[in-house]
């Protein structure tokens, strides 16, 4: 089963991946929040309150549908936990409705057989959780020991794509749990990836020499695509700033529970312009600026959409895009006059 599954997943991303290279005019990947509560509270995540109450499924719905609107190639549900949301499979059977690839990002404490086969019903196509340490300390409870169990049964019964992420710095004490994780996932048949854990900001917090070590570790039990798209984890493990484009607010959209678009979960606040009233004006402008954190980013998706396009169409800086802004306003004053 997790031959086919893998098999299926990698037909839909290299179509998706086609049409990006292809085109710009659409957003590739969108992060929607269904809830910001969370089950857990782990030191490093500024992602999650554990009051908030979950954002109606009809409203939901209708977010969804301006993001096919907009071209979307792929919706990852996350959180805060979006395996508490009493309709998260709604959710998803919607976004493959629409005919985009349906994601979810969890710390999969909620995973049971049942619940498995209820999520393969809906069409979830991709899950990733990412696992913090072998054994639950204070600065996290997503550990291995904790969640061996909920991956035997996603190993047994699940139909879609699973991809387990362990992470290194940010607070881990034994980053050598890294390689014990991804070790566990490829024994299951699952994909791995590694995660540098980024600073408050969502940006470079450089690895000590023995992270180091584990990192390059980890990243040889990753498969080549992973490798492929995650170039700049090179620069970031050594501390270094990346160039790239990032092409957060246009090609990679984060949409917070309230409904606003962010470039990412690390710079909520910009745009904040609801998802309703985003327009292509709204995309173009943000798929040409230049985004001040970019060297430093660590967010993996970000950067693996950003890498699609970073070979095309420079980027500007606010103050040049001020520039070019009212340029084509005086232009355009003097052709109202004629």
């Amino acid at each position: 089963m997790r031959k086919s599954t893998f098999l299926k997943w990698k037909i839909r991303q290299a179509a998706f991946i086609t049409k990006a290279l292809a085109s710009t005019n659409h957003v590739v990947l969108a992060h929607i929040i269904p809830m910001r509560r969370c089950n857990l509270a782990c030191g490093y995540c500024n992602e999650y309150d554990q009051v908030s109450k979950p954002v109606p499924l009809d409203v939901m719905k209708k977010r969804l549908d301006k993001l096919a609107e907009l071209g979307t190639s792929i919706v990852t549900i996350s959180g805060g936990e979006p395996m508490m949301h009493p309709q998260l499979d709604e959710m998803v059977r919607h976004i493959r409705s629409r005919g985009m690839i349906a994601g979810l990002i969890s710390n999969g404490y909620y995973f049971t057989p049942d619940r498995i086969k209820r999520l393969n019903e809906a069409g979830l196509d991709a899950l990733q959780i990412s696992i913090d340490n072998v054994n639950p300390d204070e600065v996290s409870r997503k550990s291995l020991r904790v969640l061996d169990k909920k991956l035997r049964y996603l190993a047994e019964h699940a139909d879609f794509h699973i991809n387990i992420n362990s992470v290194i710095g940010g607070g881990i004490k034994q980053p050598e749990d890294a390689l014990t994780v991804a070790q566990r996932a490829v024994e299951l048949g699952f994909s791995t990836t590694v995660g540098v854990i980024h600073d408050d900001d969502g940006t470079l917090k450089p690895l000590s020499e023995k992270e180091k070590e584990i990192f390059h570790a980890v990243k040889k039990l990753g498969n080549k695509d992973h490798a492929r798209l995650n170039w700049f984890q090179d620069s970031i493990a050594e501390g270094k700033p990346y160039e790239w484009r990032c092409r957060s607010g246009s090609r990679y959209l984060y949409i917070c529970e309230d409904g606003k678009v962010h470039w990412c979960s690390q710079q909520r606040g910009y745009p904040g312009i609801p998802l309703e009233d985003y327009t292509m004006e709204d995309f173009k402008r943000e798929y040409k600026t230049e985004k001040w954190c970019a060297p430093t980013c660590t967010i993996q998706c970000v950067h693996q959409v950003g890498i699609l396009d970073n070979w095309r169409d420079p980027q500007m800086s606010e103050a040049a895009m001020r520039k070019e802004k009212a340029q084509k306003e005086r232009v355009g004053q003097v052709l109202r006059a004629e």
